[in-house]
């Protein structure tokens, strides 16, 4: 059974710093390419990261540049996000996907409230 499950979100201040983790098991985790995406009240979903199989190639939407980053640690299956300097437009409902040749999996998110 496939399972992506995201943990550490939480209320911040503007400015705080969070840590997400994506814990998967049921799939061969280091054949697959991992994305944050996130979607903030009344919006679409957004990609906001993207790490390569073996962690080598990371790349990020604009806004998040800079303060955030993403990586994995494929002995234990988990991918992160690591976020700092962050602000009330970061608010929002952070997903994790796994994506191989032609499958496609996400998690259940997990909130990130950015609040003073």
């Amino acid at each position: 059974q496939v399972q992506l499950v995201e943990s550490g979100g939480g209320l911040v201040q503007p400015g705080g710093s969070l840590r997400l983790s994506c814990a998967a098991s049921g799939f061969t985790f280091s054949s697959y390419t991992m994305r944050w995406y996130r979607q903030a009240p009344g919006k679409e979903r957004e990609w906001i990261a993207y790490i390569s199989t073996g962690g080598g190639t990371t790349t990020y939407f604009d806004s998040v540049k800079g303060r955030f980053t993403i990586s994995r640690d494929n002995a234990k299956n988990t991918v992160y996000l690591q976020m700092n300097s962050l602000k009330p437009e970061d608010t929002a409902v952070y997903y994790c996907n796994a994506r191989g040749t032609q499958q496609n999996y996400w998690g259940q998110g997990t909130q990130v409230t950015v609040s003073s």
